[in-house]
């Protein structure tokens, strides 16, 4: 059975929402409002310390590229009310951005941005917190994608990783709230809810290599929290038509692959020895992973 939110939890990650039977593009909606935006704290030294963050990583780094992405605000769970209706889940969005989240998320003062609340929305309602994405790939011979991350990027070089990455504003045409496409709210959030599943796939096949014709059966599993500075990331369930070893072939074309060292398949049950070597957003897609497959076993 699905929950808004789950006992299933570490010191290294927190489900948000757990969707073991899966949900389809249809059972996934979103609303898309600034309402959803970071709040600005109001310790003004604290939040002046976003902005001296960034600048010292630019000054470090010019190339450094501040883009646009969806804050993650909460989220509303339909069970189907015991009728006929499917389970849905509606993810409130926003906008915010890496600037934010260097200054926000990344910054070693991070706990200083929560707020004491049981309320998920109200405790990181001064983060950035981009939503990220995950991807759970299954291989014909029932092997699971892992990559070892790169040791020159931003966040956990050399760790495990499932493949992912962000779903993007730029996909949909967003630059700010007060783009002109907005006029439409109801056009602009199924374009967003698409943009949820394009855009795992779209990771998937840039990060691996494998083309997008042999992913099929994508489901939302749902949304992990890692501990460490609150990121929020969204995971999805795949089954590719390939096997491991086609799916090793082609990873050396893959079109990101500067982003991970080695790509690995891995039997089920080897992936816990993996665990401790994820962040711990990642080894919550884990546990959402087996919530899934335990359901199955049960139906």
């Amino acid at each position: 059975m699905e929950k808004a939110e789950t006992e299933t939890s570490s010191d290294r990650y927190k489900l948000l929402l757990s969707c073991p039977s899966g949900l389809l593009p249809s059972q996934v909606s979103v609303v898309f409002d600034g309402v959803y935006d970071r709040i600005p704290h109001p310790d003004i030294n604290l939040e002046n310390s976003v902005s001296e963050i960034w600048d010292q990583r630019v000054h470090k780094n010019p190339s450094l590229y501040n883009g646009t992405k969806f804050r993650y605000g909460k989220h509303i769970w339909h069970d189907g009310g015991g009728s006929n209706q499917e389970p849905h889940v509606c993810l409130h969005l926003g906008l915010t951005d890496y600037r934010n989240f260097v200054g926000t998320n990344l910054n070693h003062l991070w706990e200083s941005f929560l707020v004491a609340s049981e309320d998920d929305a109200i405790r990181c309602q001064h983060t950035s917190s981009p939503l990220g994405n995950g991807a759970i790939v299954e291989t014909s011979d029932k092997k699971i994608l892992v990559l070892q991350r790169s040791n020159n990027v931003g966040e956990f070089p050399g760790h495990f990783v499932f493949p992912g990455g962000h779903p993007e504003p730029q996909e949909v045409g967003l630059v700010s709230h007060h783009h002109e496409d907005l006029t439409d709210s109801k056009v602009i959030n199924d374009k967003i809810s698409q943009e949820m599943f394009d855009s795992i796939v779209r990771e998937v096949v840039e990060e691996t290599g494998v083309p997008s014709a042999s992913l099929h059966e994508q489901v939302f599993i749902g949304i992990s929290r890692r501990v460490l500075n609150v990121r929020p990331a969204a995971f999805f369930f795949m089954k590719c038509s390939l096997s491991s070893k086609e799916v090793q072939k082609l990873y050396a074309t893959a079109q990101d692959s500067f982003e991970s060292t080695q790509l690995f398949t891995v039997p089920m049950i080897d992936l816990e020895n993996t665990a401790s070597k994820m962040p711990g957003c990642h080894e919550g897609g884990l546990a959402l992973y087996k919530l899934m497959v335990e359901a199955v076993k049960n139906v």
